[in-house]
């Protein structure tokens, strides 16, 4: 029995009743505390060591128990207004049914902050993206993440030890005061914060060539954070830098395993980061899908490597492969780097339109950790919330909301 199965045979007020009475009987009787993967599972506990960003089981999910579909969408309707709901297009459909937005992390964060009425903010969607909602909306709204062990693999790759030591090799090279930090927005509130504390923007994947732009303008090299991919596909496809502009930078080794003399030459100095889903397309992938449907257009997110950018027809956001996708000719032929859920969606919205819409890799692969906000966790947090119960808050601390908002606004700024 699968864990979404497990969750699906308890109801959810059960389920929070039923962990609550044991959890009291351990502490009193026994005097220890609930196991980390004890909340893990409950979804009340995040391990990022423990998420790889990727699963390839053959297939997606299947559905869950359907009379958790009239469950949610009865807690959906006590709440009204109090709620709001928003769903990242990498969700899983049934959960993706209930959003009353869709989009992508930054849009979606946006638009949580247009809806000040709502009490509580529902984000469907990875750790960072509900951080990004917390510091962009108001202090009496509540985000709330459904299950806290959605994390993102990328983000996890960056923390924020790592790059205050990256920050004193900067310095000791003697380069800190030329280099401006640039970070994506898959990226931790505490990133964020110290992009903002050190004069720097944050970008999306369809800003980054301004955001670029504008720091070069600001100094002579860049910081690029987390996503290695993203960093040096903008600075060499949109900036019209070399490869040879760009060095990588690895937490794991004395001095990210860079000179002084290297740190001193390059103009991007790149975080060494990626997404675990985009990160798996190839080169073969490219050149196995072109030969086996001829005249497809190979569509892929700017997170994907240098390799599979260059050899694609068409490269760009999230979004920009969607209006792509709706901008195509009947009949047409597209292979798409991205999630999974997203391409299933797309090539089912299009198919009566005669757009044959293929993913990418033959392997099928989706992002676990965006996977993780399944219909038995949204139905839980939004029964608790009918109930007057707040379950797996997100709360960014007012310093690193105060210096990581700097960043955003930064970012808005930008022409």
């Amino acid at each position: 029995m699968s864990r979404g199965d497990r969750l699906d045979s308890i109801p959810a007020s059960r389920r929070t009743e039923r962990v609550r009475v044991v959890t009291t009987a351990q502490t009193t009787e026994l005097d220890v505390q609930p196991t980390p993967l004890a909340l893990l599972l409950l979804g009340r506990e995040a391990d990022p060591r423990s998420e790889r960003g990727v699963e390839c089981p053959g297939d997606l999910p299947s559905p869950s128990d359907p009379d958790l579909v009239e469950r949610a969408r009865a807690a959906k309707e006590k709440l009204g207004d109090k709620v709001f709901v928003l769903g990242h297009h990498y969700q899983r459909d049934e959960v993706i049914q209930f959003a009353d937005v869709t989009g992508d992390s930054f849009k979606l964060a946006r638009d949580a902050a247009a809806r000040p009425e709502a009490e509580y903010i529902v984000f469907c969607g990875v750790h960072f993206m509900a951080e990004s909602a917390d510091i962009l909306t108001s202090d009496d709204q509540k985000v709330v993440l459904p299950d806290l062990a959605a994390g993102c693999s990328m983000a996890d790759m960056a923390t924020a030890e790592q790059v205050a030591e990256c920050w004193d090799v900067l310095t000791e090279a003697g380069i800190a005061e030329q280099v401006v930090p640039v970070s994506y927005m898959n990226s931790s509130a505490d990133i964020k914060a110290f992009t903002g504390k050190h004069g720097g923007t944050i970008c999306t994947s369809s800003n980054a060539q301004r955001a670029l732009e504008w720091a070069f303008e600001q100094g002579e090299k860049v910081l690029f954070l987390p996503d290695q991919h993203l960093g040096r596909n903008t600075a060499v496809r949109d900036l019209g830098m070399s490869l040879e502009d760009c060095v990588l930078y690895n937490p794991h080794k004395p001095n990210g395993g860079l000179t002084a003399e290297q740190l001193r030459d390059a103009k991007m100095i790149l975080w060494r980061g990626h997404c675990s889903v985009h990160g798996r397309f190839s080169l073969d992938s490219v050149n196995d899908v072109r030969e086996r449907i001829p005249g497809v257009n190979v569509l892929v997110h700017p997170e994907c490597k240098n390799e599979v950018v260059s050899a694609a027809d068409y490269v760009g956001s999230t979004e920009y492969i969607i209006k792509a996708l709706e901008a195509a000719p009947a009949g047409s032929k597209w292979a798409i780097g991205t999630e999974l859920n997203l391409v299933r969606r797309l090539a089912n919205r299009f198919a009566p339109e005669g757009k044959e819409i293929v993913f990418l890799d033959k392997t099928v692969c989706f992002c676990s950790t965006m996977n993780r906000i399944d219909l038995p966790h949204l139905v839980w947090a939004l029964e608790s919330l009918a109930e007057g119960n707040l379950v797996n808050r997100i709360e960014v601390d007012r310093e690193t909301e105060q210096f990581a908002k700097l960043a955003l606004e930064r970012m808005l700024a930008l022409p």
